[in-house]
């Protein structure tokens, strides 16, 4: 049995019962107490949810070479003869080195190394013959493995000669433990699983427990994408449960009709101080059908950057005062929040609706009055950030709720949102600046109704984008000085927030000193999702502010951020984001009467890399741009892809087509499942199911 491949014995051969599974591994498997402290910085206390941690890749070390035959550059394992092993002692930032001489029956040599880990001179001596397992480099004339992992022959293990699991880690807990400490957990639980779906409903796909099994400790490269595809299976059917529930929850709820009469309508759409495009105009209508109705609307708006959302949830957070009802818009982030009220309270305001501001960081006397002012239904409409949904806050008369940006809001968040109605259940509006293809709005947003706007306002001026490799950075360091001189801003856009010894790409930190260095004239500042969100926030409100030329920033300014004044976004390594990505990044500049630039800087060569960075060249419509992505992603990274505007998934990847079709199929599934059996009570499993791809809760604004 695979699992019994460890570099330790089990200290017992338990095995634990179904109940067993959801209890803490200290008491069910005391034998592992002392790991129990390194699980617990995973976050995995009980055996289920050490079966659900899954890798994140794979490194196939199961191709067992001669030394002789080693090829540089690739992940390959060996076995070999230690004939000598040195230390070479740390100094300054150096650390120590252990490097060990090997040969082998082939007339091959090689050497490994290993920087700092004490563990190997104790373990590794001379003579000893032993599997290793490693990428391999060629150092002049001799190959070299660079710290691999190593075996004593004839004694099996979970780390080498095999296709090795490699897992997210924090705390300190390194990938060895973590698969010594997995495998043992997985021989005692898995023959307490329970698959939840019959043979039918499997249609094909492998059961349970050997899903799981494979997923961890795959026999073959060649077990790991029917498993992959069982598990993502099973979190598409837990969500579609999930969102067919509340489509059948929903058409039992009330909700307050909000029925404006169209000459009041007419009257608040003359009052903004532009004219509605045609898709704004059909998004008005349908969200206001919605709101007249007793059944509580459930609309995903979604449009592309600047296509004039703001002024459709003015409309509808206008129409709902106008009926004698509050409203509250609900933003991820304070920077993004504060900007919906600079937006719309002026609007609001030419339409006598008071609108107020909330957030964490208002002084407690501050936060005390707003709670005041909206228990007395004094204010008509609320614009914030978390802060929305705490304890404190009481409405006596929420009839609409909107959301931006819903994708960065846990489930409980939302809910929670919804729960402030008094005695009825507020109409839900969702917005998102990402493009969604259809097929995967209807999967993934199934059940809400959506509204798309397409059409962007007149005088909006188009980006111009350009493909520029890295020999190419003089004279874009010289356009972003002169624009500073002529006044405007740049974004200066980087995959990594520090340097990577294990991927090679531009990070923030030595971004901004080779700026500085380059363009000492400029204010340069710097923002990734490492800093504390009031730092992150102060930072960027200082360059909306036009006190810093250029802003060099991770992906954390995707959304929340609108600068007028932005002219040029440099996105660094642009082959390593997703296409909608890139597209929503562009749309942090072009907001003002300025002409403004987007430079994708890349120097890679890969044929599809060029075919994907081309489409956002050539295209500034969102929505082709999504489609694209999901024809080009292809298969990608086999877990979960996590892409803006979707839901975080674990296992399933909806650029993935296979998954797709699951998706599809796993809706069709969970719509007849709960039409027989709406509490799902005849079926636990697939309850249980719903709770071990409970979606995660993301962090926020405190109240």
């Amino acid at each position: 049995m695979i699992l019994a491949r460890y570099d330790r014995p089990m200290q017992s051969s338990r095995r634990l019962d179904p109940a067993d599974l959801d209890r803490p591994v200290r008491q069910v498997l005391p034998e592992l107490a002392r790991g129990t402290a390194a699980l617990a910085r995973l976050g995995i206390a009980t055996p289920r949810q050490a079966l659900w941690y899954l890798p994140f890749r794979y490194d196939d070390f199961s191709d067992l070479r001669t030394l002789s035959a080693l090829i540089p550059d690739e992940k390959q394992s060996a076995r070999v003869r230690v004939d000598a092993v040195r230390i070479e002692p740390g100094f300054g930032r150096r650390p120590q080195r252990v490097i060990a001489q090997l040969s082998d029956d082939s007339g091959g040599s090689a050497e490994a190394i290993w920087f700092g880990r004490r563990y190997v001179e104790r373990r590794l001596q001379a003579g000893d013959e032993v599997i290793v397992s490693g990428k391999v480099t060629q150092r002049g004339w001799r190959s070299q493995f660079t710290s691999p992992e190593f075996s004593p022959v004839g004694h099996e293990s979970v780390h080498t000669a095999r296709v090795v699991p490699v897992y997210r880690l924090s705390g300190g807990v390194t990938q060895k433990r973590l698969r010594e400490l997995l495998a043992r957990i997985l021989e005692a639980s898995l023959p307490a699983v329970e698959d939840p779906l019959t043979d039918a409903e499997r249609g094909g796909l492998p059961d349970l427990v050997e899903a799981l099994r494979a997923a961890h400790f795959p026999e073959d490269a060649g077990d790991i994408a029917p498993a992959l595809d069982r598990l993502a299976f099973d979190e598409l059917l837990a969500l579609q449960l999930t969102l067919s529930q509340a489509r059948r929850a929903r058409d039992e709820l009330a909700a307050p009709r909000i029925d404006v009469a169209a000459d009041a309508r007419a009257e608040i759409v003359a009052a903004l101080p532009f004219e509605l495009t045609r898709d704004q105009v059909s998004a008005v209508e349908a969200i206001t059908a919605d709101l007249a109705s007793e059944r509580p609307m459930r609309r995903l708006l979604q449009g592309d950057v600047g296509s004039g959302k703001t002024a459709v949830a003015a409309i509808a957070l206008a129409c709902a005062v106008r009926a004698g009802w509050q409203a509250v818009l609900m933003a991820p982030t304070e920077i993004l929040a504060r900007q919906h009220h600079a937006g719309l309270a002026p609007l609001l305001d030419g339409l006598a609706v008071r609108a107020e501001f909330l957030s964490g960081s208002l002084t407690p006397a501050r936060k005390r009055e707003i709670h005041d002012a909206i228990g007395a239904g004094m204010a008509e409409v609320v614009i914030g950030t978390h802060a929305v949904i705490s304890e404190a806050v009481a409405f006596p008369r929420l009839g609409l709720a909107i959301v931006d940006e819903q994708h960065r809001f846990g489930v409980g968040q939302r809910a929670a949102l919804q729960a402030k109605g008094s005695g009825h259940e507020p109409h839900l509006l969702a917005l998102t600046a990402t493009p969604i293809p259809r097929t995967l709005a209807l999967t993934v947003y199934g059940d809400l109704s959506i509204s798309t706007i397409r059409e962007l306002p007149p005088g909006r001026l188009p980006i111009r984008t350009e493909i520029r490799d890295r020999g190419a950075l003089p004279k874009i360091e010289a356009f972003l000085a002169a624009e500073a001189a002529e006044g405007r801003q740049s974004f200066v856009v980087v995959p990594l927030v520090a340097d990577s010894d294990a991927l090679q790409a531009a990070s923030a930190e030595a971004e901004v000193e080779r700026l500085a260095a380059a363009l000492p004239q400029l204010r340069i500042g710097l923002v990734h999702g490492q800093q504390r969100a009031d730092e992150r926030d102060t930072t960027m409100a200082a360059f909306a502010a036009g006190e810093m030329d250029v802003l060099v920033a991770t992906t954390v300014i995707e959304v929340g951020i609108d600068v007028p004044n932005a002219s040029v976004i440099l996105i660094e390594d642009a082959e390593r984001f997703g296409l909608a990505q890139l597209h929503q990044l562009r749309g942090r500049v072009g907001r003002g009467v300025h002409r403004s630039f987007c430079i994708l800087l890349s120097d890679a060569t890969d044929p599809l890399a060029r075919e994907r960075l081309a489409v956002v060249r050539e295209s500034q419509d969102g929505f082709h741009i999504a489609e694209q992505d999901l024809r080009l992603r292809g298969a990608g990274n086999l877990l979960g892809t996590r892409q803006s505007g979707l839901p975080p998934l674990r296992v399933a990847s909806l650029f993935e087509p296979r998954h797709l079709a699951l998706a599809e199929r796993a809706r069709t599934m969970a719509d007849a499942v709960v039409e027989a059996d709406p509490t799902l009570a005849h079926r636990p499993g697939l309850a249980r199911l719903q709770a071990d791809f409970a979606p995660i809760e993301e962090e926020g604004d405190a109240a």
